[in-house]
């Protein structure tokens, strides 16, 4: 419609204004704003079936799905010519907006306006209290001083650690995560109950999101790798040791520490602070440890040399007399299975059975790896030549042949050495329309717990209205329909079916938008992730939906206690969205801690697309100091 404007309007000069111009951009305004109309009408059946609630929202969708249907570039240059709004953030009220600046063309042009508020869904400003409305009823009441709530995920931990729970309650968690793809119901039970519990004492609300599993298209499990524990002190750039390896034991049958081997209980007790401890390690070399730490039923050793450890190595505890007590290490477990896949290799996904690799039998030829599939049903709905993606995006290939039993892929995607690829990985397929319910058999049962201890459900690989539709009708029949729902798109068909989906989530009381940006990225390509996030953000603005900024917010300082530069403008970019999302980790406090500063720092300075121009303090000192008046001095004159 506007490729070719009206030729005034397309001659405006940069520093003036004509009627003819005016009345030019007038008419290519009207007929968009009759586009507006009509799409709506078209949508009549979609916008009866939303709740009340989201009426006036579902029409400022219709209204905005139609704005970017069309290109308005070329209006918004002359637009910011005349030093008219030029449509740019007309999210929250599309028709309010366009309506606001055909009035002021109408008057500039010297021609009569009638304004047309009954047909508006949205006025200036009301869209924004229907934003914060809408929020509150999905992610609850805002804390004091913060705009944007903070989502943590519980790690396993939190079912039965509830101090830990408490401590991230009072760093400012607003929402818990339970995250229904690990641990089990009772689990699940009891980190909502200490939630709850710390909630009370804090005496402030939070709310409890449990996420469903979802259709779960990953590696099978593979063979166990050996037995091993690889002990190894830290080095600087010159290879000295600047900390030396430790080894954690336990009694045996005490309760276990993490990352800690158990020993018999006499042989552990007999040890003391500074006692040497030989180990003859499984490359057959001699190492001298060094007990650093001793408790009542656990010791930490050291070495400054890098030691294997396996269940038939034995620890001597070194004495001056008589035979040297010997200890076996009860318990190692093996380490995860694993496939070493290069570049050029082929890996077969298999319907069934254990996996394993084997070398091609001509002369020559590439090591071909086989591995499980979760989801063989896949194998039917894709074709060759289509990407595949596997560990979050580290390993690429394009398949080759297909069959009902097996998919055969070329790995054209690892680094030069070669990647690992291990079970339980997620696979994607961005170029194959699966066909896969959201709601699987066992999410359906886990919706029984959800419906008892949840405030919101986070329907995974939501990709059609259908399947809003589905986990609706699942929590009215569990009498549960006060749960709200949080849409995670994380797949390119989702991005792409999301005016439809967000029409089906305003079907209910409350609902909101999770940018699940980790399998997004992988499904849409990384170089579009930024934009794909950004439109996500414009339309669940235009439908006064709440939004989670999800994925790898503040991951580094989560897990290392040291945050990137890039990581911490990431996280100052999530202040748009009603809410942020942490992953758990051991300084998840630090990292809750930080981002609260950052979310407060960063809310004075930008809401949604909208900067806020704050006076800025740093800036506000005299540029340079004030002059001072010299005092008289005689002047003498010098004869040339």
């Amino acid at each position: 419609m506007f490729g070719r404007m009206s030729k005034a309007a397309a001659l405006l000069p940069p520093d003036a204004w004509n009627h003819a111009a005016c009345r030019a951009l007038i008419a290519d305004l009207w007929q968009l704003r009759q586009q507006l109309l009509a799409h709506e009408a078209a949508l009549a059946n979609t916008l009866a079936a939303v709740d009340p609630h989201f009426a006036a929202s579902a029409r400022n969708l219709a209204h905005y799905v139609a704005l970017r249907s069309v290109d308005l570039r070329a209006p918004q240059e002359q637009l910011a010519r005349l030093g008219v709004s030029s449509l740019g953030r007309a999210e929250a009220h599309v028709l309010a907006n366009l309506d606001k600046v055909l009035g002021i063309l109408h008057r500039l042009a010297g021609e009569p306006w009638q304004a047309r508020r009954a047909e508006e869904p949205t006025g200036i400003g009301s869209g924004t209290a229907l934003l914060k409305a809408h929020t509150l009823a999905l992610l609850g009441p805002r804390p004091a001083g913060r705009r944007t709530r903070i989502m943590v995920t519980l790690p396993s931990q939190a079912a039965s650690d509830a101090a830990l729970v408490e401590r991230m309650v009072a760093a400012g968690m607003d929402i818990a995560r339970i995250n229904c793809a690990h641990d089990g119901p009772e689990e699940w039970q009891a980190m909502a109950a200490h939630v709850r519990r710390a909630a009370r004492a804090a005496g402030r609300p939070v709310q409890v999101l449990m996420d469903l599993g979802g259709p779960k298209l990953r590696t099978g499990a593979l063979p166990p790798g050996p037995a091993v524990v690889k002990l190894r002190p830290q080095r600087d750039d010159y290879g000295r040791v600047v900390a030396p390896a430790r080894l954690a034991l336990y009694a045996a049958g005490t309760a276990p520490l993490a990352k800690a081997l158990p020993v018999d209980a006499r042989w552990l007790a007999a040890l003391r602070p500074g006692d040497r401890v030989d180990v003859l390690d499984a490359r057959s070399a001699r190492r001298k440890l060094r007990v650093a730490e001793k408790g009542r039923a656990h010791a930490v050793l050291e070495t400054p040399r890098s030691t294997y450890l396996t269940p038939q190595t034995e620890l001597v505890r070194a004495q001056e007399h008589g035979e040297a007590p010997r200890q076996a290490l009860l318990d190692i477990p093996p380490q995860p299975g694993k496939l070493r896949v290069r570049r050029g290799d082929r890996l077969r996904l298999r319907a069934e059975g254990a996996a394993h690799a084997k070398e091609g039998t001509s002369r020559g030829a590439r090591k071909v790896a086989e591995i499980g599939c979760t989801l063989p049903e896949v194998f039917a709905q894709v074709k060759r030549g289509g990407r595949i993606w596997f560990d979050d995006g580290r390993i690429g290939g394009v398949i080759l042949k297909v069959s009902p039993a097996a998919v055969e892929v070329e790995i054209t995607h690892a680094r030069d050495a070669g990647e690992n690829l291990a079970g339980d990985k997620g696979i994607n397929l961005p170029d194959s329309a699966l066909d896969l319910p959201a709601l699987t058999e066992k999410d359906r049962a886990d919706l029984a717990v959800v419906a008892r201890c949840a405030d919101l459900v986070g329907l995974s690989f939501a990709q059609r209205a259908a399947d809003v539709r589905a986990l609706r009708q699942r929590l009215t029949e569990l009498n549960a329909a006060r749960v709200g729902i949080l849409l995670k798109i994380e797949t390119q068909r989702g991005f792409e079916n999301l005016p439809q989906l967000l029409f089906a989530a305003m079907g209910g009381r409350a609902a909101g938008v999770m940018i699940a940006r980790g399998d997004l990225a992988v499904e849409c390509g990384y170089e579009r992730l930024a934009e794909v996030q950004e439109e996500i953000l414009w339309a669940a603005e235009a439908a006064h939906l709440p939004v989670v900024w999800a994925t790898q917010v503040l991951e580094t300082l989560a897990k290392t206690g040291r945050p990137s530069r890039a990581e911490i403008t990431d996280a100052a970019m999530g202040v748009r969205a009603e809410c942020v999302m942490l992953n758990k980790g051991p300084h998840i406090l630090d990292a809750m801690r930080t981002l609260d500063d950052i979310l407060r720092r960063m809310q004075s300075h930008q809401a949604k697309k909208r900067t806020l121009l704050r006076a800025l303090k740093a800036w506000s000192q005299p540029l340079a100091p004030p002059v001072t008046p010299a005092s008289p001095r005689r002047t003498r004159l010098v004869r040339t």
